[in-house]
């Protein structure tokens, strides 16, 4: 297998968690993949020099927002570096722990057969949501969200709340991601996106590991968002 394979990882005061991350990786696939792509979102904490202890060992790109930018603002910020570094395959992988990084040889499957262009890591195929600590409030707005923008964009995924994507050369190179939001509702927008240019989408089931980050989210004014996105698309906002 040739592909150029590159992470991309977000980092906001993920200190206490980062290492974990890596270590976590399977040791066959890390020497698949070519580079990581560390985008550190203006933490406050040791984040900083728990990556720079990582690169030792790791073939890490560190990017550094001096100021945050948000997760969408972090995610724009690697992808360009990975579409710039003419990556074939790049995997959004949180710094968090929260998505396991087990599953990073499982996820690439579908775009190294040619069957996706874009591949979703489910937590709700996973069937073991609330079990994981998906707190019940947050597992049915994730049910009745996911119920309503299937209808509005015409799909059938099983989740659209996910931070465990994979995307090919050719999703990374069709949808201008830098017009999309700064926002935890960038992945999402993402997703509708590669419906709009229709690339092919698939998912995995993934076990739910609930970490630090959903602690940032609001879900009343999450929900919101997504049904702004959806009118938004609906009077062509996302007619790019």
């Amino acid at each position: 297998m040739g592909e150029k394979i590159i992470i991309v990882m977000p980092a906001y005061n993920a200190g206490k968690t980062v290492t974990g991350v890596f270590e976590r990786i399977p040791k066959p696939f890390l020497k698949q993949i070519s580079e990581f792509i560390v985008v550190d979102d203006g933490s406050k904490d040791d984040t900083a020099n728990k990556i720079a202890q990582l690169s030792r060992k790791y073939k890490i790109k560190k990017l550094v927002h001096e100021q945050n930018r948000g997760y969408g603002g972090a995610q724009k910020t690697g992808f360009t570096e990975a579409i710039k570094a003419n990556a074939d395959i790049a995997i959004l992988l949180h710094s968090d722990g929260q998505y396991p990084p087990e599953l990073l040889p499982t996820i690439i499957i579908p775009i190294i057969s040619g069957e996706a262009d874009m591949v979703l890591g489910s937590r709700i195929l996973g069937g073991k949501a609330l079990q994981g600590g998906m707190p019940l409030h947050r597992y049915l707005g994730n049910r009745f969200l996911t119920i309503i923008e299937n209808m509005a964009y015409g799909l059938n995924i099983s989740e659209y709340h996910t931070g465990y994507i994979a995307y090919s050369k050719k999703a990374l190179n069709s949808i201008p991601l830098l017009k999309l939001s700064d926002t935890f509702h960038f992945d999402g927008e993402m997703i509708l996106m590669a419906s709009k240019k229709k690339l092919k989408i698939r998912e995995i089931p993934i076990p739910t590991h609930y970490g630090y980050e959903k602690s940032y989210l609001n879900p009343i004014t999450y929900g919101m968002d997504v049904l702004k996105i959806i009118f938004k698309n609906m009077i062509g906002k996302y007619n790019f």
